[in-house]
C-alpha cells in the first residue's frame, strides 16, 4: 500500500498512513524479534552445542547463513524504523533494551555480513534439503550474501558513498549472475502453506484490494508490456483506484491472477533487483563492470522477462523515448527510480524504499492522510508496547532520530 502499487476497497487506513488503528508496526516488529531472530538465535545455539553429527565445516556453513539472514533482518528492521533494539536484543534476562543508531547498527551488519561471506565454504554441504531456499547450495548462499551487501551499500549510498562504494565493489564479482540464482520462498498450494497474498486476496473471500492508479496510470502512459502481468482489464482498460479512496472493488482491474496463485513465490531478493542496484552504482561513478545504461537497459529486459514477456517486447518497450535511459525524463535517480519502482510489483518494501532513498517516482497523497501529515511516510512509529512497556528507552530513541513521527527520515534518507 505504501509503495501505491496497491489501494484499498472498503477498509482505507493504511493507504491513509493509519498504521496505528491496526497495531502494524507492533505486528512487524513483534514478527521480526519473536518468530524470526530469536529462531535463527536458537537455531545457533542448538547447531553450536552439536557433537559428532557431521563434519566441522558444514556445521560452519549453517551458522554462516543463519548469521546471512540474521543481517538481513536486522538491516530490515532498520530500515522500517531508523533505531531499534540491537546490541541488547534477543536477551531474556534484558526486558527493557536500549535503541542503537541505524548507522551503527549498519556499521556492525556490513563486518559481520563479511565474516560469513569469508566463512562460508562451498566445498562442503549446509542445511541439505532442509534449505528451502537453496536446497543446502553453498555457491548459492555466497551469491545470496554478496547480492545483499550491494542492497545495503545502495541503501546508504546518500550518507556515506566512500563505504557504500567499497562495499559495491568488493561484492559485485560474487553477487547474482541470472535469475536461476534469485532466492524465492516456494509456497505450497494448501493451507497453512500458501503465499500470503492468495490468502488476502483469495482464501479471505474479501475483496478489500485494487490495483494503485499511481501504478496503473504510470504503467498505461508508458504503454508497459507487463501490465498484463500484473493486472486484469476493467472494460478493455486497465483502471486503478484512485489511491487512498474507497474503491469499489467492481469498478476497477484487479491483481492479475498468476500473482493470487497459493504458490506463486515469495520474493526474498533477485537478479532483477540487483540490476537496478547495479545501474544506480554505475549512475554514482562505481566500478560494477557496465554502463548506468547498459545496466539500466538489462534491468527493464531482466523484468519483462521474468513475467514472461518477449525480448522483442523489451526492446520496443526500450525504443520509447519516455523510457530510453538517454530521453526519458528527469536525472538519472528518477529514470532509475522510476524503472526499478514498476519492476518491484510485487515486492512492495523494496518500491516503497526506491521512493524514500531517490525520492521518486512521484507519489499521490490520500484524501484523509493520518493525523494531517503532508507527504508520504518514510518510516513505522515505534511499537505502542515499547512506548508504553520500555518507556525509557523509548524516549531516548525518539529523542535521537528527531522524532517519532511517520515522516523522520532514516539516517540514510538525505533530500
Amino acid at each position: 500500500l505504501w509503495s501505491q502499487y496497491w489501494t484499498e476497497t472498503t477498509y482505507v487506513d493504511e493507504a491513509n498512513f493509519d498504521i496505528v488503528n491496526r497495531n502494524v508496526p507492533q505486528n512487524v516488529f513483534r514478527i521480526f524479534y519473536r518468530r524470526v531472530l530469536k529462531d535463527l538465535n536458537e537455531a545457533a545455539t542448538l547447531i553450536e552445542a552439536e557433537e559428532g553429527v557431521e563434519a566441522e565445516a558444514t556445521k560452519a556453513n549453517r551458522l554462516h547463513i543463519i548469521e546471512v539472514m540474521n543481517v538481513y533482518c536486522y538491516s530490515r528492521l532498520v530500515d522500517i524504523f531508523g533505531m531499534v533494539p540491537y546490541t541488547d536484543a534477543l536477551d531474556i534476562e534484558n526486558v527493557y533494551p536500549s535503541y542503537d543508531a541505524g548507522e551503527d547498527i549498519y556499521n556492525d551488519l556490513f563486518t559481520r555480513l563479511d565474516a560469513a561471506i569469508n566463512g562460508l565454504n562451498d566445498g562442503v554441504g549446509s542445511f541439505g534439503s532442509s534449505d528451502l531456499y537453496y536446497n543446502g547450495h553453498v555457491d548459492n548462499w555466497i551469491k545470496f550474501a554478496n547480492t545483499l551487501k550491494i542492497r545495503m551499500a545502495i541503501t546508504i549510498a546518500d550518507a556515506n558513498d566512500a563505504l557504500a562504494k567499497a562495499a559495491v565493489e568488493e561484492a559485485v564479482a560474487g553477487a547474482f549472475t541470472s535469475s536461476g540464482d534469485d532466492c524465492l520462498m516456494p509456497y505450497l498450494s494448501s493451507s497453512p502453506n500458501y503465499n500470503p497474498i492468495h490468502d488476502n486476496l483469495v482464501a479471505s473471500g474479501r475483496d478489500d484490494y485494487v490495483p494503485a492508479n499511481t501504478l496503473v496510470d504510470k504503467m498505461n502512459g508508458l504503454n508497459d508490456p507487463r501490465r498484463d502481468n500484473y493486472f486484469t482489464l476493467h472494460n478493455g482498460s486497465y483502471v486503478g483506484g484512485e489511491y487512498g479512496e474507497s474503491s469499489s472493488f467492481a469498478n476497477y482491474s484487479h491483481v492479475a491472477g498468476p500473482i493470487q496463485a497459493a504458490d506463486f513465490p515469495g520474493i526474498v531478493l533477485t537478479y532483477n533487483e540487483l540490476l537496478f542496484y547495479l545501474t544506480e552504482a554505475a549512475a554514482r561513478g562505481y566500478n560494477v563492470g557496465g554502463t548506468p545504461e547498459s545496466l539500466y537497459n538489462d534491468a527493464i529486459t531482466e523484468s519483462i522477462l521474468w513475467w514472461g514477456g518477449t525480448q522483442a517486447e523489451a526492446e520496443a518497450y526500450l525504443a520509447q523515448a519516455s523510457v530510453a535511459y538517454s530521453t526519458a525524463t528527469g536525472n538519472w535517480k528518477e529514470k532509475i527510480a522510476t524503472q526499478s519502482w514498476i519492476a518491484s510489483y510485487v515486492n512492495g518494501f523494496v518500491g516503497w524504499t526506491t521512493f524514500r532513498r531517490l525520492d521518486y517516482p512521484a507519489f499521490n497523497m490520500p484524501p484523509s492522510p493520518y493525523d494531517g501529515i503532508s507527504q508520504v511516510p518514510t518510516r513505522f512509529t515505534f511499537p505502542i508496547n515499547e512506548q508504553t512497556l520500555n518507556g525509557a528507552n523509548y524516549q531516548q530513541a525518539a529523542a535521537a532520530i528527531g522524532g517519532d513521527e511517520l515522516t523522520t527520515p532514516i539516517f540514510w534518507d538525505k533530500y
